[in-house]
């Protein structure tokens, strides 16, 4: 039987080094986790050095065991003093060696997505585990309180001593944020290569044809005030203005502050395009063409192009 072995009360740490060996490590795809107290080993066992100490994975008994996060292997972090070292990065180091030598990945841009969302999840587990998030921007802030970090520790008060519990639930989380790290990393490529800049008298904006949504949040991140985005697929439109008030200059170059309103922007969407079904958002913000909540819009037959003509105009 092959057991991965963690600590008990198991931290992100220790749940990511799970993770990483049961989605990336051939044939441990559906292995047990098993816990013991921090520092200690499976059915306390003795530690051994393998013929090489890079490979973690032992024979205790009958069972094939890679101890992370604790068990003194090459996987427990623990006799270092590296703060850029955790054993789930210790332990994606050994896949990726383990992959590109005996499994020879193929070089596909897919694959190195992948590859980069799995790095940037564990650079952040990295953080969390040397407590690095007390230099996080706002580290005192609520929305943290969001974060998995957050979560995990909710859960052990909610569901005390519930260890596979929280591997269970992390381990989907985990799933769900390497989809969504893919989907940054193609939007971080979407906004450098193929978005369509504009101009508007509020500030930069920026145009997508592309099903991925995550260009619209991204973009106003990196400080597009109006990002539109049309489905390929569907026709959809999807057009966003920051909440927040712009500091504009006026014709006679005095500095006020205003909010952007996509009122004028649908009136003249909806006079050129009257088949279609636009949706004003009561925030004035948000204007929508379609959407996945009401399958029943009908698409517009404007060209990206065209729309971004009507938003230079606003």
């Amino acid at each position: 039987m092959r057991i991965i072995v963690v600590h008990s009360s198991p931290d992100l740490d220790a749940i990511t080094s799970a993770w990483l060996i049961k989605r990336f490590l051939p044939g441990w795809e559906d292995v047990l986790v098993r816990f013991v107290p921090a520092g200690e080993r499976y059915k306390n066992s003795e530690f051994k050095i393998q013929s090489s100490e890079l490979n973690p994975i032992e024979n205790i008994g009958e069972d094939e065991v890679i101890h992370a996060d604790t068990g003194l292997g090459p996987l427990d972090h623990h006799q270092t003093a590296d703060t850029n070292v955790c054993a789930a990065s210790l332990t994606l180091d050994y896949i990726k060696r383990i992959q590109n030598s005996k499994f020879k990945i193929q070089n596909s841009k897919r694959v190195n997505d992948r590859m980069e969302a799995v790095s940037r999840i564990v650079r952040v587990v990295v953080d969390v585990d040397h407590f690095k998030e007390v230099f996080w921007k706002d580290s005192t802030s609520d929305y943290h309180e969001f974060s998995l970090v957050g979560i995990l520790d909710g859960l052990k008060i909610q569901k005390p001593d519930q260890d596979e519990y929280y591997v269970d639930f992390v381990v989907q989380c985990l799933d769900a944020i390497l989809h969504e790290f893919e989907n940054r990393i193609w939007a971080e490529r979407e906004i450098a290569e193929k978005g369509k800049k504009f101009k508007t008298r509020f500030g930069r904006g920026i145009g997508f044809e592309t099903i991925n949504d995550t260009v619209i949040k991204l973009s106003q991140k990196m400080g597009y005030v109006i990002v539109v985005r049309k489905d390929p697929r569907k026709g959809y439109v999807r057009i966003k203005a920051t909440p927040l008030k712009l500091k504009v200059k006026s014709e006679k170059l005095k500095v006020k502050y205003t909010e952007i309103d996509l009122t004028l922007v649908y009136e003249k969407l909806k006079k050129i395009d009257p088949d279609a079904t636009w949706f004003l958002h009561v925030g004035k913000k948000m204007l929508l063409n379609g959407s996945v909540k009401n399958p029943k819009m009908r698409p517009t037959k404007l060209s990206l192009n065209e729309i971004i003509k009507v938003l230079e105009k606003i």
